[in-house]
């Protein structure tokens, strides 16, 4: 059912009973697509709000709810475009979220539901073991979510978006405001490792204490223990002294969370909103990196230890209110600090980065590096929208972002003998304090003529950037107009034609800016750029979207053109397998467009799909002093079918076929075939077969293959009305050892080699509350 932006679909008339998580419901609704990073789309446009019940659920992450809301506890789903939590926000504010709201059935709504696994190897003595508790309670007034798990198999609670989106505690107003923190170990969750365990928890829980308060929040727990091993074949496109480096890899990283988040959701009168958020976060990464590398030149063994500290503390407050039918007016403030402490050490038993680190010869080489960076910003928006009538708004916004932030590093070398060798004498060292501030007036004016909406703006922004370094102090002033445009088209309730534009400036942080040098890793030295000035970049795109189920057709196509007019690009000096980078600024454009699409067709009891994901860039890179352009060009086409039957065993087949391209001084590129096929079927009412099935090929320009195939099958047992079912699973039953992947850069050409778990074969028992 569509209803203006509110499209509702009715959960029974599209499931066969043998679905047990959300996701398995997702993927059979037309038009919605689930990936393996639990990522939902709907005619092709990211779900970025997840509610149960009409409340956030996990910071509205999707990951956690369509990998564990048990299937049977749905009734409806909602997805909501131009989403707002405000009620009398609705009309003004032209929010992009895109909102899922999951309906629970009535029965699910006054008591826990949920179920608890927990499974073990049967074949084999690795070790493999998996448990996993997802245990929930709503009620009109208050609802508790509980997610825990603990695992060896490569199992991933959630993704790297949904910690992205954990890591926000930015109000969606002022959402530009980058992070800074490294947690993204924190997310591995794949199977290309050989040892990966993790430990989850995480609680969600809202309360109503009266018609005018509600609190809301959530605590996350995780910690990680990952290794992985990899075989690494580099041959350079522009070094006169080098052809090739093969190096072997071996990781070892452990990775722990703490994250606590409240929301208060206070309203006073139906016509005004407060919201006060509070998020407050800590983690350590703690890794080991052994590498061999062999050129035809030489042999070296580097040795690379890591440990890093995150704090970070950040809260923002809103209010909105509506003084009449025709004014609104909305205020913000964010604040966030930040501090990361990673240190570095890296071993070796020869010399390295000959010329670019002031090393003193010894029998071993060690070398070490501290960093301390520190970030506190504060953002202030106030907007007022002025609704002259029915068909003309005019909205009048005005802002403020202050960030300042602190880099200091430092490397020396712990010689054997017990003295220090400081690199601050070969300008290694920095102290940099950067300031920048962004004071900002704009308009906007949205009209409406039949069916056509159409919303120009344009921003004054007054750029103050400052930065104060060890010799120097650097302070610059910009005033600059950013226009910004956007207009959709509805053809009807299900089609639609979105046009957006807009002319943004971004300003270098400040690592970019400090220009003392910087080990960054065994063969790779930084030095930043005082000077540098703002990027300037053209953002534009057109989407097309068509749902006709009376037809069983739904497309989606979205085309986007951006142009950078100017431009940092880091310069790259290659000497054997040694690189120094530097950013410069420069005028030289680049542009990038892309295509994406995707058709569904309903044929008899089948879904076809084709998709399309096409991509061209240009431009302009200088290695080794020479400068060249350079066109990266991407191209995939895929192809599946699917049965739409639910009296059918559920099928789907699909292939992808891929192209890569790099051309500069000289020309490289690879191709890949994919190949999927999945099959479920229902056995005697109580029993369900499923097997998965993939295979990866990489070509090379010399017609050089590498193959990969994983294959994973399972065999489930489950009485209609009982509350035990038992599975039995295998996953890579095929037993591959490795998997191969191709790489490109503007002087390079990579084949990877990652080892991978083996075959797991685990009994695995539930129970349903």
């Amino acid at each position: 059912e569509i209803k203006k932006d509110t499209m509702t679909f009715n959960v029974k008339a599209f499931v066969n009973g043998n679905e047990r998580k959300m996701k398995e419901v997702l993927e059979k609704l037309p038009g919605v697509e689930v990936d393996k990073k639990g990522n939902v789309t709907v005619q092709g446009k990211k779900v970025t709000k997840m509610l149960v019940e009409g409340k956030s659920f996990f910071g509205g992450g999707s990951k956690l709810a369509v990998e564990n809301i048990p299937a049977d506890a749905l009734d409806k789903i909602e997805v909501i475009d131009h989403f707002n939590e405000v009620g009398f926000m609705k009309k003004v504010s032209d929010s992009d979220d895109l909102a899922m709201n999951i309906k629970l059935k009535d029965d699910k709504k006054k008591f826990v539901f949920g179920d608890v696994e927990a499974g073990a190897e049967v074949a084999g003595d690795t070790g493999f073991y998996l448990g996993h508790a997802g245990l929930f309670y709503y009620s009109p007034k208050a609802n508790i979510s509980y997610i825990g798990d603990s695992n060896n198999v490569g199992r991933s609670t959630f993704s790297f978006d949904d910690l992205m989106r954990f890591d926000g505690g930015f109000s969606s107003f002022l959402s530009g405001r980058k992070s800074l923190s490294n947690l993204y170990t924190l997310t591995t969750d794949n199977t290309d490792l050989i040892l990966n365990k993790s430990q989850f928890s995480a609680l969600n829980f809202s309360l109503d204490t009266s018609p005018k308060l509600a609190i809301s929040g959530y605590g996350i727990f995780s910690k990680t223990l990952t290794a992985s091993q990899s075989e690494t074949r580099n041959k350079f496109l522009q070094n006169t002294l080098l052809s090739f480096e093969n190096q072997s890899q071996r990781n070892r990283n452990q990775a722990i969370l703490g994250l606590g988040n409240v929301k208060l959701d206070y309203s006073p009168t139906s016509k005004e909103k407060w919201y006060y958020n509070v998020q407050v976060q800590a983690s350590n990464n703690a890794g080991a990196n052994t590498i061999n590398s062999v050129t035809n030149i030489n042999n070296s063994v580097f040795e690379n230890k890591t440990n890093a500290d995150n704090t970070n503390v950040k809260q923002y407050i809103e209010w909105h209110k509506s003084i009449n039918d025709n004014h609104t007016t909305t205020f913000v403030i964010n604040h966030a600090l930040d501090s990361n402490k990673p240190f570095n050490q890296w071993f070796t038993n020869q010399p390295f980065l000959a010329g670019l680190i002031p090393l003193q010869n010894d029998t071993n080489y060690s070398v070490e590096q501290i960093k301390n960076i520190k970030n506190n910003s504060i953002d202030a928006l106030f907007k007022h929208y002025w609704i002259l009538d029915n068909f003309n708004h005019l909205y009048t916004v005005l802002g403020n972002n202050y960030g300042n932030s602190n880099l200091v590093t430092s490397e020396k070398q712990l010689l054997t003998n017990g003295l220090i060798n400081n690199f601050d004498t070969a300008n290694f060292g920095n102290n940099t304090n950067y300031v920048l501030n962004d004071a900002y007036l704009g308009f906007e004016y949205k009209f409406k003529i039949g069916n056509l909406t159409t919303k120009p703006g344009l921003y004054w922004h007054w750029y103050q950037l400052k930065t104060t370094q060890l010799v120097a102090q650097n302070a610059l002033n910009k005033n600059l107009l950013q226009p910004q445009f956007n207009s959709e088209y509805e053809f009807n309730k299900s089609e639609s034609l979105i046009f957006n534009y807009k002319l943004t400036n971004t300003f270098p942080e400040v690592n970019q800016l400090a220009n003392q040098f910087t080990l960054q890793s065994y063969n790779s030295v930084f030095k930043g750029n005082a000077l540098l000035e703002n990027e300037q970049f053209h953002v534009s795109s057109l989407r097309y979207t068509k749902m006709n189920l009376y037809r069983g057709i739904t497309i989606n196509a979205n085309v986007s053109f951006n142009k950078k007019t100017r431009t940092t690009r880091n310069e790259v000096i290659i000497d054997g397998i040694n690189q120094f980078t530097t950013p410069i600024l420069t005028n030289n454009p680049e542009t990038t467009w892309r295509w994406n699409s995707a058709v569904t067709k309903k044929i008899y009891r089948f879904n076809v799909k084709l998709n399309t994901n096409l991509s061209w860039f240009n431009y302009i890179q200088k290695v080794n002093n020479i400068t060249s352009v350079y066109d990266r060009n991407n191209q995939q086409i895929g192809l599946s079918v699917k049965t739409a039957y639910r009296k059918w065993p559920d099928f789907n087949i699909g292939y992808t076929k891929g192209f890569n391209q790099l051309k500069g001084l000289t020309n490289s590129g690879f191709k890949t075939d994919e190949f999927k096929i999945s099959y479920e079927k229902s056995i005697l009412k109580s029993w369900t077969f499923e097997i998965e099935y993939e295979n990866f090929t990489n070509t090379n320009f010399a017609n050089q293959s590498n193959f990969f195939e994983v294959a994973n099958t399972s065999l489930r047992y489950h009485k209609k009305n009982s509350a035990l079912s038992f599975e039995l699973f295998a996953n890579n039953f095929l037993n591959n050892k490795a998997k191969n992947t191709n790489t490109l850069s503007d002087f390079m050409v990579s084949e990877q080699t990652n080892f991978i778990l083996p075959r797991v074969v685990m009994l695995l028992i539930s129970y349903k509350l």
